[in-house]
């Protein structure tokens, strides 16, 4: 019975008739009122396709008010299985008329057997699912894409459910017995190695968090985002024979690089190589490579000093400057550049940096005598720092003659800097070369000071340059300024009479890539202004200040000044008048971190608590927010606090400055990131907002 004339014919309720698809309709007693999802339908539709319709529909004639039947049938079970084919119809897979097997019910009340039908079934386990798709994948050779196909669910899923298989037994049968969940048992199939699987599960306590159980099975392991997998590449890793752990469950930026030896090999080779180059090029004396920069090497370093351009560099700049000037005044208005001046403009443009990069350069005899560092950067890219110079490389210190005087370069100068021709008299009248302490004529002129009287008469000078300078702040400022210049730019050198020690805390050791950061950038170059400014002599040092201007003197004192800031809170230390010194000069110069640091889950959501995030998000969006993410594993949570917190200008209290008095006066027109405070002094957890 499979025509048409047929199905209007029969009555008889349990008979199984063909249906034209087109003749079915979904019933208004359906116990499911939520919709099928798309995902849903499209795995029935897959199945249906390479197997058939497995399950009969069930069915009840429609009929008119006049109770007479239409021709029309209403699905009372299978509606999921009725809207797979007339997706096939969409594609084109099959007619809108194809024959539906279908069996008649009407006896039973359709709204209890379409719940009957929706209630009382259970889904195949998980390990049910794994085994039966490994043994397809294994018996018949399929692939995760024709597993796919015919059962209607994406190749992904397939592929997580292949790689479940990978679960120790003893794991699968924990899982069985309900001593782990899915999400743990997934977080196992990370790797398919059966004895770490294992010994990771015997060493479990009490939080048995998913992601708890990645970080131990990949403690060994290196992630893709690290900056030594980026620097290498995957590519490169897996030439030298690497292998790439994938999860398949979670979104793992790339997996992990199983091989931590191999990889770090790979990282020094590729800055060896960058560091033979630049060595070569550029003419060092020598070239290190260090992943991580060797902060405790103890060399002095030169910077690039200002130099002369040739007169052809010279008449290429002005003449790069003049037409770019004048193409700049021809388009001044123009709403949009033509494709030919908007390139000229960028030829101008790199030949002028091309030239004023030529303004300073390495002295010829640092760089035979000095060496570079290539080390790894934070975000994975090769940085070189040049101009380092060993103890064994630096110039000997000329020696100095009884009489202060020195010989440079054959040139003998005096105590003073003033250069001493032959013949000439010194400082107490004497001829200087034809000096001789043994020669009888000279009698006790040339006698040296006894140490015990320049050791007074310098004491008495002493205390008269103290009270001197004392009266004169202008000097002060220069000779402070000076004291604390010549250690900063000249390393070693013992240059001022000003017992003034300024110690400079590397950050890197206290916070793990904070070298890479803006501010740190925009600090180091900076310092690298100055130092290319600074006479190559420490000796014309004191020159180079007293002749700069007020302002000028003064940025340089603040710059070196602000290298000896310390404000790092180590466990052991017991420092609190130094940590309320920091939190004056914070206020003082109005310190906005919210311009060098933002709440990330790298920076602060990673590393705290639970109830540390979402207090931040409490305080920073709202109670609601905070209720909405409250149920996330800690993972998600940090995820969804950082993008919640993005735009807020949220600091956590050790970050947040109080607010000056001045400022407290001025209108407020934005967000302020600053601490109002109790009368006693009490910080109070105001974010800005």
């Amino acid at each position: 019975m499979t025509t048409n004339e047929n199905t209007e014919t029969i009555t008889r309720s349990g008979t199984e008739i063909f249906v034209p698809l087109n003749k079915l309709k979904k019933s208004p007693r359906n116990a499911r009122k939520t919709p099928h999802s798309e995902a849903h339908i499209e795995a029935l539709a897959g199945s249906i396709a390479a197997k058939g319709m497995l399950q009969n529909l069930v069915i009840e004639p429609e009929a008119n008010a006049e109770g007479e039947a239409t021709g029309f049938y209403f699905v009372t079970i299978g509606e999921g299985r009725r809207l797979a084919q007339l997706l096939r119809v969409k594609r084109k897979e099959i007619r809108k008329t194809e024959d539906i097997r279908c069996v008649l019910d009407t006896e039973n009340d359709p709204q209890e057997i379409s719940l009957d039908e929706n209630v009382t079934r259970e889904a195949m386990s998980v390990p049910d699912q794994v085994e039966r798709f490994r043994e397809l994948s294994e018996r018949n050779g399929w692939g995760a894409e024709e597993i796919a196909a015919r059962f209607g669910v994406s190749a992904h899923v397939v592929r997580q459910r292949l790689r479940l298989g990978a679960v120790s037994p003893k794991l699968m049968q924990a899982y069985r017995d309900g001593d782990l969940t899915l999400d743990q048992l997934m977080a196992f199939a990370i790797t398919e190695d059966h004895d770490r699987q294992e010994q990771v599960y015997e060493n479990l306590s009490y939080n048995r968090e998913p992601w708890i159980i990645r970080r131990d099975l990949t403690k060994t392991n290196i992630e893709a985002t690290d900056r030594r997998a980026i620097f290498v590449g995957k590519e490169a890793y897996a030439e030298a024979g690497g292998t790439i752990i994938r999860d398949l469950f979670t979104e793992d930026q790339g997996g992990f690089y199983e091989d931590p030896a191999l990889l770090d090999r790979l990282v020094i080779e590729r800055l060896e190589g960058i560091a033979d180059e630049v060595r070569r090029t550029e003419g060092w004396k020598w070239a290190s490579v260090h992943i991580d920069f060797p902060h405790a090497h103890g060399m002095r370093r030169a910077y690039q000093h200002a130099v002369e351009l040739s007169g052809e560099d010279t008449a290429a700049a002005e003449a790069a400057q003049a037409e770019y000037d004048a193409l700049t005044e021809q388009y001044d208005s123009a709403e949009e550049l033509p494709d030919n001046v908007d390139q000229r403009f960028g030829e101008l443009e790199a030949e002028i940096e091309r030239i004023d990069a030529l303004r300073h350069a390495y002295d010829g005899d640092e760089i035979t005598r000095g060496g570079v560092f290539v080390v790894l950067n934070r975000d994975g890219t090769a940085r070189i720092e040049r101009g380092f110079i060993r103890a064994e490389d630096q110039k000997p210190e000329p020696e100095a003659a009884e009489d202060g005087s020195v010989e440079v370069e054959g040139i003998r100068v005096s105590a003073d800097g003033e250069i001493i021709e032959d013949g000439e008299s010194g400082e107490d009248g004497n001829h200087v070369f034809a000096l001789d302490a043994g020669d009888e004529d000279a009698g006790d002129d040339g006698k040296p000071l006894s140490d015990l009287l320049i050791r007074d008469l310098t004491a008495h000078r002493t205390l008269g340059l103290r009270l001197a300078l004392g009266e004169q702040p202008d000097m002060a400022l220069i000779a402070v300024t000076h004291a604390l210049a010549a250690q900063t730019f000249y390393r070693g050198v013992d240059a001022s009479c000003l017992e003034i020690s300024p110690t400079s805390n590397h950050l890197a050791g206290h916070a793990d890539g904070i070298e890479d950061t803006a501010p740190a950038k925009a600090l180091a170059d900076r310092h690298e202004g100055w130092a290319a400014d600074m006479p190559r002599d420490v000796a014309d040092l004191w020159g180079f200040i007293a002749g700069l201007e007020h302002a000028s003197v003064m940025a340089l004192l603040a710059h070196c000044a602000s290298l000896t800031v310390n404000a790092v809170k180590q466990p052991w230390e017991r420092k609190p008048h130094a940590q309320q010194t920091a939190d004056s000069l914070a206020t003082a110069v109005v310190l906005d971190m919210t311009a060098h640091w933002l709440p990330t889950v790298r920076t602060y959501f990673g590393r705290v608590t639970k109830a540390h995030i979402l207090a931040a998000v409490r305080e920073a969006v709202g109670d609601e927010a905070a209720d909405r993410i409250a149920g996330m594993k800690k993972q998600a949570m940090a995820q969804a606090a950082e993008q919640l917190l993005a735009a807020t200008g949220w600091l956590p209290g050790l970050l947040r400055t109080t607010q000056p008095a001045w400022l407290a006066e001025q209108p407020e027109t934005g967000p302020v990131p600053y601490d109002t405070r109790s009368t006693d002094g009490e910080m109070l957890p105001i974010a800005a907002e």
